[in-house]
Formats: structure tokens, sequence, C-alpha cells
């Protein structure tokens, strides 16, 4: 019987059944084992770089997803920031800090005319008066609906105008107490859109505050937005025409301006011009009541 042949293996080759495989010199393992471990590297490298796209393609699709929201919560902060300065122009760079030179848009609304219909004071908790010697008179405080307008702080402003003590009280002839709507008050202080002065005071005049007997009608607009020429404050207006109105209703007539660079009377018709004195609110300074001759503005 002839012996067995073995099948001729290139060892180069690294094919063949292991059994049948004859063994490999050291420089051919050291070959083999480079190879091995090349293989293992390109494997690695290939991993690494597949990874790395992955992470790539990631962040594009997240991009992708979230960009065009990102983008639109921008502009709409960028607009509402802009829009909410109060600027007098449209600033290149919107800012959340107004400008030095900002000034407001929007000046306070007139409603032209009211419902007619009124809101009175409440009465107030404790007797109130203002005043330690003179005639005792009650009043009470009214403001017309749909104007806007709060008839706390309007009746509010009227007291502590009533009750200064540059004001009505000062020459110990008043005395002023509210009593809100209930009891018969010796006057009513209104606080009226202009149609509505017009109707209240029986004349075609809607610019002017006006008393018609035991009405003192405020005048919405004046209230809101006083008068030009009168350079302190819209506080210091409104109790002018507080205390030239219920000095008409206390037997006051007009006068006029004594000396030019002087306080005006409080009895001058100040809402039309000053002629030359500085405007004043109270019929009395320093303790002395402040008049001038007889006489109207035309």
């Amino acid at each position: 019987m002839d012996p067995p042949r073995l099948r001729n293996v290139d060892p180069r080759l690294g094919g063949g059944d292991s059994e049948d495989r004859p063994r490999a010199s050291a420089r051919t393992d050291r070959v083999l084992a480079r190879r091995r471990m090349w293989r293992k590297r390109r494997r690695a490298i290939l991993l690494a770089v597949l990874l790395m796209m992955f992470s790539i393609a990631g962040v594009k699709v997240v991009r992708a997803a979230t960009g065009a929201d990102s983008s639109d919560a921008a502009d709409y902060l960028t607009s509402h920031v802009a829009d909410d300065s109060p600027s007098e122009s449209a600033s290149p760079t919107p800012s959340r800090t107004p400008s030095a030179s900002a000034t407001p848009s929007d000046k306070p609304v007139v409603v032209d005319e009211g419902n007619g219909k009124w809101s009175y004071a409440k009465k107030p908790d404790k007797s109130e008066k203002f005043g330690d010697e003179g005639t005792l008179l009650s009043y009470n405080v009214a403001v017309e609906g749909d104007i806007h307008a709060d008839v706390k702080e309007f009746s509010e402003v009227i007291a502590d105008t009533l009750a200064d003590d540059r004001g009505w009280t000062a020459g110990d002839d008043w005395r002023f107490k509210p009593i809100g709507k209930s009891g018969q008050a010796d006057f009513t202080v209104y606080l009226a859109s202009p149609k509505t002065r017009a109707k209240l005071c029986g004349s075609e005049d809607s610019y002017t505050s006006c008393r018609n007997g035991d009405a003192v009608v405020i005048n919405l607009e004046r209230w809101l937005l006083g008068v030009p020429h009168w350079k302190k404050s819209l506080d210091s207006y409104r109790q002018y025409v507080i205390n030239h109105e219920v000095g008409h209703r206390l037997g006051e007539g007009h006068v006029t301006c004594p000396k030019k660079g002087k306080p005006s009377p409080v009895m001058a018709q100040q809402t039309l011009e000053l002629r030359g004195c500085q405007p004043n609110a109270w019929p009395y300074l320093d303790g002395k009541y402040v008049t001038g001759p007889a006489g109207e503005y035309q």
C-alpha cells in the first residue's frame, strides 16, 4: 500500500485544514502576526471614522430639526424688545434700555363724551372736616361713566387740595366736609367729559372748566392734559383748577395778574393765559391771600 499523500499547502496562503498544515517558519509567523495586527488597526480606524461620521450626521440632523424654531424665537425677542422701547424713531439695534432722548409716544386718551351717568365717592369712614374756623360747607364728588377715570382717586385729590393749608381754609372763612352721595351737599365736584361739561355749564365751551350754581365741573380734557403754558407739574394745574372753580362757589370773581413775574392769583383765568405772572395753584402763599385787579382774560 502506498503511504498517504499529504496535500501540498503553501504556508504563505495560510489555507488548508489545521491538521494538515505543515509548521511555518519563525519569519512567517512574524509576517502573519503583523498582518493580523494591521487588520485589527484598520478595523479600529474604520470604526472610529464611522463613529465620527455618525456623530457629525447627528449634529446636522439636530440643527436641521431645530434651526428654524431658534431663528423664529430670536426674531420674536428682537422684534418685541424693539416694540417695547419708547423711542421716537426706530433704532437699527434693538435695546432693552430706552435712549436718553426717548419720550413717551402716547398721550392720555380723552373721551369726548361719556354716558352722562355718575359714580359718587363713598362717604368717609370717619367724620372728616377741613379747616378750623369759618362757614362749614359739605360737598360730594362724582365721576362720569365711560371716561376711564376712578372716582376714588379723583375724590382723594379733591380732599387733599381742600385740606391744604394754602387753600381756602387758610383765611379761616371756610371749612369743608365730604359727605358722599347720601345727604344734601352744599356743592358737588364733577369730573366730566368735554361735551357733558358743556351741558352742565350751560354753554358751548368745551375747553375750560366751570362752576354753575352748586355744580363745580372739572373738564376731563384739562384734567388729563393741563394747558401748554403751565410750566409746572400737571398735579399743580389740577390743584389750581379745583381751587379756582371752588373759589367761584365761594363767591369769588375773576382777577388779573398784579405784576409781571409775581405769582398769579388763583382766581385769574390761568387756563387761558398768565399775562406775565408765574403759575400758581393756591389762594394763599405764606399766609397771605394772593389777588389782583378785577378783570378777565379774553
